[in-house]
Order: structure tokens, then sequence, then C-alpha cells
């Protein structure tokens, strides 16, 4: 049976030159909006291809969801990293670096072709838009701070205090706005005596420890099997308990309830890792909190990781060293 043909009343007219010109106009506009979003600028001034490294030995864009170890100094990065100290107030003493004295330093970042990084042109990631991971020959130095935009375009001022003796190493961990992946560089840093020799530098040999006690606190680095071997995905656990049975004030730090950084014993490089409880509106639990990560290392060889935590709003570092086999 045919559909009956609706009567002439009820068809619709066929759209008259002014309703074309409305419906065109209306498409020009929506069209004009949407090109003029894409035009906006991003308050940098940098591109995707400013953050590419050349060659085949170069540095790739983290990924965050497959959190890898970093070969940072083995590799070619688009960025560098310069390191200058502050000269200070007339009277106050030499510029160079002593263990146990604050030390203020101006960190320049800057593209393959010399173009200055400056806040602008850096996405936040876990609250800062600038990391610098230091550490010292030994690996028993550990310190995560943020540099803050200085003076001139492209400038940062941070401030540390060495403990030791040694040329120490620093990793810059940030996210350029132009990416929006994880990049990487690193410079190396003289504190105290110049021209020490080459074995002055060697990292000394640690036994693997997975427990770590600290004023009153328990901290234990679990690894899901034994041995640690190079190139197959671990997961860790961090469990954190108090000798006296009592609950641990476990607080966020950098958007997160812990962090841990592992490094090998030539400082290569670093892997930065965050936990897979991320809902800050539900902490582990506070009679004996447990995090879970997981970690990929390239070679095998002795690494330490280290974990940071906020314990009732103090900053702790604990370090945890085991060995890696092939």
């Amino acid at each position: 049976m045919k559909d009956p043909v609706p009567p002439p009343e009820a068809r619709q007219p066929p759209l008259g030159r002014a309703q074309w010109r409305q419906i065109g106009l209306l498409t020009l506009g929506a069209l004009a909006v949407f090109a003029g979003f894409r035009w906006l600028p991003t308050g940098t001034n940098l591109s995707h291809m400013d953050f590419r490294a050349t060659g085949a030995n170069s540095i790739e864009f983290c990924d965050p969801l497959n959190p890898q170890f970093i070969p940072v100094v083995t590799v070619t990065s688009p960025v560098t990293l310069t390191l200058v100290p502050v000269p200070p107030a007339a009277g106050a003493g030499p510029v160079g670096l002593l263990p146990g004295r604050e030390a203020r330093l101006t960190v320049t970042l800057r593209t393959a072709s010399g173009k200055p990084i400056a806040p602008e042109d850096l996405l936040v990631t876990h609250t800062r838009k600038l990391h610098l991971l230091i550490v010292d020959p030994w690996l028993e130095d550990y310190q995560h701070v943020h540099p803050e935009p200085g003076a001139r375009p492209g400038d940062w001022t941070v401030a540390f205090t060495p403990r030791r003796e040694g040329r120490y190493r620093v990793f810059a961990d940030f996210t350029p706005v132009a990416t929006a992946r994880g990049l990487y560089a690193a410079a190396d840093l003289p504190v105290g005596r110049a021209g020490l020799p080459p074995a002055y530098s060697l990292v000394l040999r640690h036994e693997p420890t997975g427990v770590v006690e600290q004023d009153g606190f328990r901290f234990a680095l679990v690894p899901g099997v034994r041995p640690v071997r190079a190139k197959q995905p671990v997961d860790l656990k961090l469990l954190v308990s108090r000798a006296d049975g009592g609950r641990v004030p476990l607080e966020p730090v950098m958007g997160a309830f812990a962090h841990l950084v592992a490094f090998d014993e030539a400082r290569s490089g670093f892997a930065h890792l965050h936990p897979w409880e991320t809902d800050l509106a539900h902490p582990p639990d506070p009679a004996q909190p447990a995090l879970n990560f997981k970690l990929t290392l390239p070679q095998p060889g002795p690494y330490v990781v280290w974990a940071q935590v906020n314990l009732a709003g103090r900053e702790r570092f604990v370090p945890f060293w085991f060995d890696v086999v092939p």
C-alpha cells in the first residue's frame, strides 16, 4: 500500500533566496569563529618543531601512561640546560658552591636553535612548570626542587643546599605547551674542591635494601617479582607504617600521594614514577598506606629508588637500593 500523498497545504515550500542567504551567512560565521579559535595565541612562541631532536639517538617524548627509564645523558635532547651560580653579595664569600651552604642558581632552558624557554612555554605538571631532580655522585643526596621565573625572559632561579662535594647532576623535567609531552635535559654542577680526580666521583657500593626506618616510620619497597630483571616491567609496592602502630599522616605532594625516582649507578638518566592511586579524595588506608607503581629498567646493574612522601606536612626522601639482573 502506497503512503498517502500529503495535501498541498502540508508540503514544505522550497527555500527562497533570502533563506539560502541566511543559511550561508550562518555557515560563514561558524567557520569564522572556528578559525578564530584556531588562531588564538596560546601564550607560547615555540612550535612543535622546536622540540624535535635530530639524529637516530635522540630523546623521544615520554608517554605518561607507560613510565620508562629515560637515558637523558646518553641521547640527544632538543633542549639544553644551563646552570650558573648567582654571585653572592659583596663580602659574602666565594661564588663557588660548597657543601652545607645554600646555592642560588640561574637556570636557562633553550631549544636546539637557541630560543629561550619561558614559563608561558611550559605546562603545569604535578603542580609545577619545571622540576629539577638533583643527585650527587654517590646517589646519596637527592633533592627535588622547582625553579621560579627569573627577571629576564627565559631565565629561572632556584636555590638548594648540596650536602657533599662532587659533581652533582641536575635533570630537568618539563612539558612544553607546543607538544604536551614530557621532555628532559641534564647538566652537571661541581660542588666543593675543583679538579677532583675521576676516582673521587665513583659511586660507592651499596648493599640492596628494601626496608628503611626513619624518625619512627618504617618504609618498605616491595617488587612484585624477584629478582628484578632488565627490560621486564616490574610492579613495585610502597608501604609506610609507624613503629608504634599509629596512623600514618600521609598527605599529597605535587598532586600525588608519593613519587618514586630511580637512578642508575652511572646517573645516565632516571625514571619518575607516580602511583596508580590517583584519586586524592580517597587516600590509602591510614593504618598502613600502600601505593602501587610500575617500572621498566633498561640495563642490569645497581639502582637506587628514592621515595618522596609528605607526612603531616613534612616532605621525606627515602632511598631503596637494589640490583637488576640480565
